[in-house]
């Protein structure tokens, strides 16, 4: 996914993407990079600094919210401090314009390498099956037969505790702990939000009502929400498959 301002700019890297045998979308309205982002799951990124509304150091932030997927800055801003801001707020990399496209070109097949093809970290993925429903924590996503829904960090982490307590409830307290971290405070109305929001999710898998308040307790998921059957144990792991070769974008 190309995410720069400068149409004739844009343009051209999608040309060279196309040279090379990759597969390009070129972001166009920059107030929604990271819906568009969530709708197209692309394997990488390529980020401006300078862009409309929200800057890039923004929206590399709100991708990180969602995904590990590599984002490479591409800038004409050379000063040291961008490109320790752009690394700390989660970016592999940041190439300085003028861009040289056989170096750009070089640094995108290496992250495609290091994060799906030989080089990458043969894991094994997560996968949590409960009440009719399959979460994959790793991939922000959650499955109900054949439908689908992308999650924020926060959405997973919380129906990832709900689905392995099922059918018991999970405590208040221990919701609040596991969304902790330490760049966001997290306090009983963030809590609520995130329950919203994650019944939201549920609700665009059609199911409506699937977390249930206990009243001086906590939440549980209903007794069986989803469509799917899920296999005997409840919770497996597998390996994952990762996409063949380094040519993805």
């Amino acid at each position: 996914m190309i995410c720069e301002d400068d149409t004739k700019l844009s343009e051209l890297l999608q040309s060279h993407m196309q040279r090379y045998g990759f597969q390009s979308v070129i972001v166009e309205d920059f107030g929604q990079v990271l819906g568009q982002f969530q709708r197209t799951a692309p394997h990488l990124v390529l980020l401006d600094v300078n862009l409309p509304q929200y800057d890039g150091f923004y929206w590399c932030r709100q991708i990180r919210s969602v995904s590990t997927c590599p984002i490479i800055f591409i800038s004409a801003r050379s000063g040291g401090m961008d490109q320790v801001m752009a690394l700390e707020y989660g970016a592999d990399d940041y190439i300085t314009k003028p861009l040289q496209i056989e170096v750009l070109i070089a640094k995108i097949r290496s992250q495609l390498r290091r994060v799906y093809g030989e080089y990458a970290a043969q894991t094994e993925e997560k996968i949590v099956q409960k009440a009719g429903l399959t979460l994959y924590p790793e991939r922000l996503e959650l499955h109900s037969g054949e439908q689908s829904v992308v999650l924020t960090r926060k959405e997973a982490v919380l129906l990832e505790a709900l689905m392995r307590q099922h059918p018991r409830v999970t405590a208040r307290e221990e919701l609040l702990e596991l969304l902790w971290d330490e760049q966001t405070y997290v306090d009983e109305n963030t809590l609520n939000v995130n329950v919203a929001r994650a019944r939201k999710k549920l609700l665009e898998l059609g199911v409506p009502d699937g977390i249930e308040t206990i009243r001086g307790a906590g939440y549980r998921l209903q007794e069986r929400i989803g469509t799917g059957t899920p296999p005997a144990g409840g919770t497996q792991e597998r390996s994952m498959n990762k996409p063949s070769g380094g040519d993805l974008a």
